[in-house]
């Protein structure tokens, strides 16, 4: 594992120009020659957001092969290690990163930057304050899980050749807490979920709510740094909350990962890909 992991850090050191064309403050448009810049609208919401769609090497040369798709949020934090993770360790799938909304209040952009958007998009709990409510709009998971469902996918198997019997999702801190709503409220939408370090205070309740009786029938990689204490509680709620289902259709892994919120992130990233490829190897 030391090795593999030092292979990724040499990865991410060699694909540092993915981000190094774009402020991560202001945003605007990655520019790389190894990643498909894809504008795609929100149909639902009137919303504007790019895909940042990675092919795996012979893709074009395999024409017979369909691929297994890795669907991540935060996009622009994550393409980084997640490329890298690629390059080294999960060869053969397709990449999608989701961006944060491109069309974003001036305002908000100016205060806040370009990730703004994922107070709204993968928060599930409108705010009790009404001027932050107003302000930022949160709560909308459901919206953009709709995005996701109804646009994101069907263009990304419309236009490559995926499996769609092997869909996964990655998501971190935030984007674990929209991941975790995707697979109690729509599981069927990816077969894998990869949640790390999922900031879920105040969502529990919210989470228990959602009885569809339906089967997961998903394997979930779900983590937390060895120093998130307060974090790594209401995770553990979470498992016991999968673990009252009772559903031999799910499968639970759960890590602890050394570290805090930020320094567990990337060895989180290298264990969940090696994870998800021993899967897909099945």
């Amino acid at each position: 594992m030391r090795a593999t992991i030092s292979l990724i850090i040499m990865g991410i050191l060699s694909t540092g120009v993915l981000v190094g064309q774009v402020d991560r403050k202001k945003g605007g448009s990655l520019e790389h020659s190894g990643v498909q810049v894809i504008p795609i609208e929100d149909t639902g919401m009137r919303r504007q957001y790019e895909l940042y769609i990675e092919l795996p090497e012979g893709y074009s040369e395999h024409l017979e092969k369909r691929y297994p798709v890795l669907y991540y949020t935060d996009a622009l934090w994550h393409i980084d290690i997640l490329s890298a993770g690629a390059e080294y360790i999960l060869t053969e799938a397709i990449l999608v990163g989701i961006s944060w909304q491109k069309d974003i209040d001036k305002d908000l952009l100016k205060e806040h930057g370009a990730h703004v958007s994922r107070y709204r998009d993968y928060s599930l709990i409108p705010s009790s304050s009404p001027e932050l409510q107003a302000k930022y709009e949160f709560g909308q998971a459901a919206n953009h899980l709709d995005f996701i469902r109804n646009d994101v996918i069907p263009y990304v198997e419309g236009h490559y050749r995926t499996d769609p019997d092997q869909r996964s999702y990655f998501g971190y801190s935030a984007g674990g807490v929209f991941g975790a709503y995707v697979l109690l409220s729509q599981p069927d939408t990816f077969k894998n979920y990869i949640l790390g370090s999922p900031a879920l205070k105040g969502d529990i309740p919210f989470l228990s709510g959602l009885k569809s009786e339906e089967a997961l029938n998903a394997s979930i990689f779900i983590s937390y740094g060895s120093l998130e204490e307060e974090l790594g509680g209401y995770v553990d709620q979470l498992i016991n909350l999968l673990n009252a289902r009772n559903d031999k259709s799910l499968s639970l892994t759960h890590k602890v990962i050394e570290g805090n919120h930020q320094t567990a992130f990337p060895l989180t990233s290298v264990k969940a890909v090696t994870w998800l490829v021993q899967l897909l190897d099945k």
